[in-house]
């Protein structure tokens, strides 16, 4: 029995030692860039969430936009829909999942014309939360 209680004390202590996970940071603002392959222009755009910004013949809207707190390792991410508007004035939707600002490749708007990808998330006052790297 005096086993079983310092085996269930060990756990115990070994559970509540490991590390914490703060709880994301939620924004109100996300910051993309986009590369117009033509002209090689790369425009930065905001939006806000679930608000809809037209980059050319796309429309990119965030639903989400998070980032770690200020003493979690830097990161960035947001859920994105991005939908394209055709020559014949029909919207498809081309993009429909999670963007991560550093690794911009990973998950990106796959378009002949255009490349979009997720800069920063910021808070209503426009200050980018928390700086990443």
């Amino acid at each position: 029995m005096r086993k079983a209680v310092t085996i269930l004390a060990l756990a115990a202590a070994t559970l509540s030692a490991g590390p914490s996970f703060a709880e994301r940071i939620r924004n109100q603002v996300a910051e993309f860039s986009g590369l117009d392959k033509i002209t090689g222009r790369i425009t930065t755009f905001t939006a806000g969430i679930d608000e809809t910004v037209q980059f050319g013949a796309l429309q990119v809207t965030p639903r989400v936009c998070y980032t770690s707190a200020p003493d979690e390792p830097a990161r960035t991410d947001a859920f994105v829909e991005v939908d394209e508007i055709t020559l014949d004035r029909q919207i498809k939707r081309i993009f429909n999942g999670w963007m991560f600002q550093d690794s911009p490749g990973l998950n990106a708007v796959e378009h002949p014309v255009y490349d979009v990808w997720l800069k920063a998330c910021k808070s209503a006052s426009g200050e980018a939360s928390p700086p990443s790297g």
